[in-house]
């Protein structure tokens, strides 16, 4: 008789995944500050750090029988207008004639006037950017949240047959860690011999 399915929730899998990066990092960093390594090395000693543990936690999982539940928040799609405006709705910018020829006063005047205006720009281009940089990053965080829980619904959706079954497990579990990572190897092997 099977045991029954365990359900885990996509956030936890993802806020695992970080952490096992972030720890392969500062692995890698913290192990090389006395050894003259490559980047070639670094790659493949990373690359196998998080092989290993994605290799643990889908054995783990299948073993168990876990079954992936999606509990990331629905995101509406973004339309011309939310974020970006329309181009019909940006306002035509006043032409400025500058005669800075007529006295020195008024050509110190404008120039602090212009300097202001200057540097009020630069502020709200600066804010601008740094909005632009955070949603760059939450959407890239999404991604990567997709990819993981795609790829790992993909994996566990073989639980139900390989609940308390250590062979089968570890089997699907090498057959998945290989697929997953062995292109990144592959990347970093055929880069080396191109060198």
């Amino acid at each position: 008789m099977k045991a029954n399915q365990t359900y885990l929730n996509g956030k936890s899998v993802f806020t695992v995944s970080l952490i096992v990066i972030v720890i392969t990092i500062l692995t890698v960093y913290f192990t090389g500050i006395n050894y003259n390594r490559s980047l070639t090395s670094n790659f493949y000693i990373s690359l196998s750090i998080i092989s290993t543990a994605l290799f643990v936690f889908m054995s783990y999982g299948l073993y168990k029988g876990v079954i992936l539940k999606d509990d990331f928040p629905k995101f509406k799609s973004f339309k011309t207008g939310d974020i970006i405006p329309d181009s019909g709705t940006i306002p035509d910018l006043p032409s400025i004639d500058l005669d800075l020829d007529d006295e020195l006063g008024a050509g110190i005047l404008l120039s602090i006037v212009l300097w202001i205006v200057m540097t009020i720009l630069f502020l709200i281009l600066l804010v601008l950017l740094e909005a632009v940089f955070w949603v760059s990053i939450f959407i890239i965080l999404a991604m990567l949240y997709w990819i993981f829980f795609r790829a790992l619904k993909l994996v566990f959706a073989k639980s139900k047959d390989t609940i308390e079954d250590l062979g089968n497990s570890m089997l699907y579990a090498i057959g998945y860690t290989a697929l997953y990572t062995g292109w990144i190897f592959g990347i970093v092997y055929i880069s080396q011999i191109l060198k």
